[in-house]
């Protein structure tokens, strides 16, 4: 039993390795790739669900490959879109098609990094349209290419993007609605946020249920309060501040630690409750891209080291 428990820690290790060396070969295209998936989900959080799945299985398909991936940008961003597209379809959307027909030429230059259209898109195109759209005219592959990554042709990937130019050109933007900063007073989160705050790890403990997951995505997994204080907890709470925000319209808790320039976004948290008991916490420690754009949207400062973490 020793020996298959030793096997297993060695191939967790190994495998792990392997995939931090991955993920630094395609770190150049990571902020691009976030980019995208943002995009053609029309939301940050979808975006987020979508860039993870995409990073999960572009390194799990590996094993799978007869030869060298020599353009790393477009094997990642076709797994993207395959993700996304496969995503729509269990969804029982209509995906669309991009055919070939003759469309004027319309020049979309002036307007085209314009954030609020490019987060519309989703809600104004077929995701087939998005895609193509966003792939030729924003992320800069040629015709080919796209119509490999969308499964197409060039001449379709054309009359698309022309399509969806005319469409962009005529919609009105002028009126943006108000964001809302309603936050959530349910009582555990704020149990929790009191316990945080006061370095109180027992109270803190004490919401989460026994069975409870905690993730740090692309960091750990842990899957009940005895392993939180085995692993992510052994050494305590990190002596931060944390409160409750709203984040591209979804409430989320923020960690908040003293750096060189003021303060600094440390963590930022989401809490699933069932039955006054804390049954999932995630945590985007590690999520570079994601932090690096949520502090953007929060006109505040992320923490660029915070070992093991080092973005500089």
């Amino acid at each position: 039993m020793e020996q298959t428990r030793n096997i297993n820690k060695d191939f967790v290790d190994e495998t792990r390795k392997l995939r931090n060396e991955f993920a630094e070969i395609v770190s150049v295209y990571s902020t691009d790739l976030w980019n995208y998936c943002k995009y053609i989900t029309g939301s940050a959080w979808d975006g987020e669900d979508i860039y993870q799945e995409t990073m999960i299985k572009s390194f799990g398909l590996l094993p799978q490959r007869w030869s060298d991936i020599t353009d790393k940008k477009y094997y990642l961003f076709r797994v993207a879109t395959n993700t996304w597209l496969d995503q729509c379809r269990k969804l029982k959307r209509e995906v669309g098609s991009l055919d070939e027909v003759p469309e004027p030429n319309i020049d979309f230059s002036d307007r085209i990094f314009l954030e609020e259209i490019l987060t519309s898109l989703e809600s104004n195109l077929t995701p087939k349209q998005t895609t193509a759209f966003l792939l030729l005219d924003v992320f800069q592959f040629s015709a080919e290419e796209v119509a490999g990554i969308v499964q197409s042709t060039p001449g379709g990937v054309y009359s698309a993007v022309q399509r969806a130019r005319r469409k962009i050109a005529s919609l009105d933007f002028s009126k943006s609605e108000p964001k809302g900063n309603k936050q959530n007073q349910n009582e555990t989160i704020q149990a929790y946020l009191e316990a945080f705050n006061n370095g109180d790890l027992d109270s803190m403990l004490s919401l989460f249920s026994e069975q409870a997951q905690n993730e740090a995505f692309f960091g750990f997994q842990e899957f009940s309060k005895k392993e939180m204080l085995k692993g992510s907890l052994r050494f305590g709470l990190p002596g931060h501040t944390a409160q409750e925000i709203i984040l591209w319209d979804k409430p989320v808790i923020i960690v908040l630690t003293d750096g060189d320039h003021g303060r600094e976004i440390h963590d930022i948290q989401m809490q699933e409750i069932e039955n006054g008991k804390i049954v999932s916490h995630k945590s985007y420690f590690f999520r570079k891209e994601f932090m690096l754009a949520a502090a953007e949207e929060l006109g505040m400062r992320a923490q660029l080291v915070k070992p093991p973490v080092n973005w500089n």
